[in-house]
């Protein structure tokens, strides 16, 4: 006991804390690892999202682009078509 009446003796629960590690030693450190891969997963979770996010507006885009290109092949296809019908077609020179 202190001078003033209270009890020296750290709480109950500190030797309980105390005792859980001497029990397992490496538990404590697999919990610091296992919060620390946890932490790590979810900011990767996080990235993957906005990733998909980003690839969803590039496929947008680029069914834009893919459209523009088919429809030039089409005029195209459409002008050779053209110029074999009125025999126009000349060799490139």
């Amino acid at each position: 006991m202190l001078l003033d009446g209270r009890d020296a003796r750290p709480p109950l629960s500190l030797y309980a804390t105390y005792l859980k590690i001497l029990e397992s030693p490496h538990e404590h450190q697999q919990n610091l690892l296992l919060s620390r891969i946890i932490n790590n997963v979810e900011k990767l979770n996080e990235a993957v999202v906005v990733m998909n996010k980003s690839l969803q507006d590039i496929n947008i885009q680029n069914m834009n682009v893919e459209l523009v290109a088919q429809m030039f092949k089409n005029y195209q296809s459409n002008v050779l078509f053209h110029l074999e019908a009125t025999d126009n077609l000349k060799p490139p020179s």
